[in-house]
Parts: C-alpha cells; structure tokens; sequence
C-alpha cells in the first residue's frame, strides 16, 4: 500500500514538472510571435523573425535581467545597432545622451556611467549563458573594450543523449539489504541526539538575537529604521574628487579652465570619509543590517531608484549627489567675490531667528572650527530615503558621521524632529559646528535644524 502510494506521488510530481515545462515552452513561443506579429504590422508583410532579435528578447524576459531596466534598454540599444549597422563603432556619448538621457554636455572622462552599465551588462550576459540560457541557439557576448554586441551559433552539445539517460535514471535500482534491528536502533537514538543538540543550538542563538536588538538603544532604531527595515542594505556614497598632479609630487582640485581632462585622478577621497565609512559600518553592525559601500564617480541612477543611500562628502566632491533629491534648505556655494571668494561654505536659504545665514569654517591652516549638513530626505522612489552626510572640509564629514552614530545626539535629533506613525524619522536637514584640534574633530553642536515639509 506505501509503495502505491509513493508511486502515485511520483506520478503526480512527474506531471507537474511536464505541466510547468509545457506552460514554459508556450510562453516562449508567445514571445517568438509577439516579434513576428510586430514585424508584420511594421513592414505590411510576413517574413521570418530576426533570430539576433529574438535571442535579445529571451534575454531580456529573462530571470538574470529582470528589474534591470535600464540594462535592457541599453542590450536593446545595442542589438539594433548591431543589426542595422554593423561595423560602425558605438561612442559613449552617443550611448550615455540616446540610451541614458545625459546632457549634451555629457563627458565621458568625467561621467564613467556608460563604461559602467556596460561591464554590468557584459556580467548579466555572461550569468545568464552559464545558466537559463545554456541550451539557447545563439549566444550573445559583449566583447571588453566595445560595445558592439556579438552574435554566434551555440555550441552543439556532444553528448545529446547524456541528459535523456540522466532524465531517465538507471532502469535497475539496487535493493539495499535490511540492517538489523541493533543497528538500526542506534542509529535512530544518535539521529535524535543530533536533533535535539540542533534544537537546543536553534533556540539559542534565537535567545541571543532577541536579546541583542533588545540592548540596541531606541534612538538608534528610530533614526536609522528607513534604512534597516527594507531587504536590500544601503548603498554607501563616498566621495572621491577630481584630481591632477601625481602622488608624489602633490595633487591639487582639476581646473576645468586649465587642465587636461585626460589627466583627472578620481580614485582618492579624504581621512574624513574614510572614517566616516568605518562609523557607518559600526551603527548597521549593531542593528545586525550591512552596508555596501561604492565611490561617487561609480554611481548611477539605477542605484537611486532602487536603494536607499547615505553619502559621505559635500556636492563640491560627490559630484552624483547633483542628479538626485538635495537639500532645500542648506546648501554648499563658493562665492564669486568678498574677502572669501571661492571658499567652500553652507547658506542657510530660510534662516530662522538666531541662526547665521551663511556658515563659514577656518579662513586658514591649520583648521580651528568647521561646520557640517546633515540631511535626511525622500529618495527620487518615494519609498526610498537618501541621507547626506556633508562638511566644508574632510574633517567636517567626520564629524557629520560621528554626530549621527551616537546616542545622546541621535535622541536629541529624534525629539526635535519627530517621527512618523510608522516609526520612522522625519525629513530634516541640520547644521553642525564642529571644534577641530590637530586635526581631529573633538566636539560638535547642533547650530540650526529645520523640518522637511
């Protein structure tokens, strides 16, 4: 009777998996005909589907891509170009202005989005060969160094009866001998011993959990909850400016009316982000989330709208921050005249009584005093949040970072500002005035702060 009843049980999953093989055949034929019947309506007339075309479709339907949007806008991009117009070479700036909307003032030394979206596209492809399309008719490839697609015939598999064979299984299965009741006995009491160790291990490290975020201070959760709650971990945006010069010799800020664009070094970022980054990673640690951390010169507005990011450093640096939702009412200028010309510092655009208009740091070496933005505000996805964690100097990030992973500061800011029914903190944007000594910032204080509308 068991054996009956396993036998239908297979059977039943048997006819499962050829159901769900079959649904899967047919929406791929639908995908094939939808290109078809695209087709026909175009040209009047019925002719056979580009197969390049169809190949890009399966791609684009598939697994590996999906809710890249903006990757499979540029395969599209660049499968029709392969197709209409081959041999002709893509040049970033046609790229970056057709596929991503860019400026036509778009510069490609300066902006690395396109080289960027090309190697995640060149990954996805490559993933998506090694596993859902490993028996596709023809393989595409994204050669380094281009961005002229390729197209070429899969190669045919030398063994096609191997997979119906393993399909199949051997005919024969070997009876395994009965063992005797003492063995199997013992086997059966270590089996429960090693499930209660198991058990015991499960409900231990569940305790210890509990009992850890129950120690994570409420300011903390509070503060960082729009940021720890969702299942993917933040992005963290550091800066990293445009330098020229050499290392050993000195670097200075790029000058647009002077320097070669060729010569730009974006690949350094201060003391302060540094440690800023090393702040941020203690907080999530806490709370038991992670971080992922990437350089602004690297960012795109794929990451914007469907992460939730914290940048570390001013616009005059992380120059990405000026693609996205910024801060309303304090923001980071250089004055075109007076005794400051061309210093960094924060205008405050609405300022409340007591409050400075403008917020300026040390005129001199070495630096005595700095102020920092801290910005908490909706993302370009409403479900998004984006936090800014900005001074006038290197040492002023610091102390931004610092500011918000501390206790008393963060219970000061949530009973200031208030939060939602939801729990979560409302939008504010804040200036901090931050004592320097030696370099190092050893005090701060909160100097203005005004509610988001």
């Amino acid at each position: 009777m068991k054996k009956h009843d396993a036998l239908q049980t297979d059977l039943k999953v048997s006819g499962g998996l050829l159901r769900l093989r079959l649904v899967s055949f047919w929406l791929e034929r639908c995908k094939i005909g939808l290109l078809l019947s695209v087709t026909v309506v175009v040209t009047g007339h019925v002719t056979h589907p580009e197969p390049r075309l169809v190949e890009i479709e399966r791609l684009v339907n598939s697994h590996t891509l999906h809710g890249s949007e903006s990757l499979c806008k540029l395969l599209r991009y660049l499968a029709e170009h392969a197709v209409k117009h081959p041999g002709i070479a893509l040049k970033e700036y046609q790229i970056a202005t057709e596929v991503f909307g860019r400026a036509s003032d778009f510069d490609p030394h300066l902006d690395s989005l396109v080289r960027v979206q090309a190697g995640r596209l060149r990954s996805k492809i490559a993933e998506y060969y090694s596993s859902e399309g490993v028996e596709d008719p023809i393989v595409v490839e994204l050669p380094k160094g281009t961005y002229a697609l390729s197209f070429h015939s899969a190669v045919p598999n030398p063994n096609p009866g191997a997979r119906d064979i393993q399909a199949r299984g051997p005919e024969r299965r070997i009876r395994p001998s009965r063992a005797s009741s003492p063995t199997v006995t013992v086997l059966a009491v270590l089996l429960a011993l090693a499930l209660a160790i198991i058990i015991a291990l499960v409900v231990s490290r569940i305790s210890a959990n509990k009992s850890a975020e129950q120690s994570v201070p409420s300011a903390f959760k509070v503060f960082w909850h729009g940021f720890s709650v969702g299942p993917d971990p933040p992005w963290v945006i550091f800066s990293n400016g445009a330098f020229v010069g050499r290392p050993e010799t000195g670097l200075r800020y790029y000058n647009p009316a002077r320097d070669s664009r060729e010569m730009i070094l974006d690949h350094y970022t201060g003391v302060g982000e540094v440690l800023a980054v090393y702040d941020l990673d203690q907080v999530f640690t806490q709370l038991h989330r992670s971080i992922r951390v990437k350089r602004g010169s690297l960012f795109s507005l794929d990451d914007a709208q469907n992460n939730n990011l914290i940048f570390v450093g001013s616009p005059a640096e992380n120059l990405s921050l000026r693609d996205i939702p910024n801060t309303h009412e304090f923001v980071f200028q250089r004055p075109n005249s007076g005794p400051r010309k061309g210093d960094l510092a924060i205008y405050n655009l609405n300022p409340r009584p007591g409050e400075s208009a403008v917020f300026w740091g040390s005129p001199t070496l070495p630096i005595s005093e700095d102020y920092a933005v801290i910005g908490l505000m909706p993302g370009m996805n409403p479900s998004r949040w984006v936090m800014l964690l900005a001074g006038t100097t290197t040492i002023g990030t610091q102390a931004a970072a610092e500011f918000v992973t501390r206790e008393s500061n963060l219970t000061e800011l949530v009973s200031r500002v208030g939060k939602s029914s939801a729990g979560e903190m409302l939008p504010f944007e804040a200036v901090i005035h931050v004592k320097v000594v030696g370099g190092v910032p050893v005090a701060t204080q909160l100097v203005a702060l005004h509610r988001r509308k």
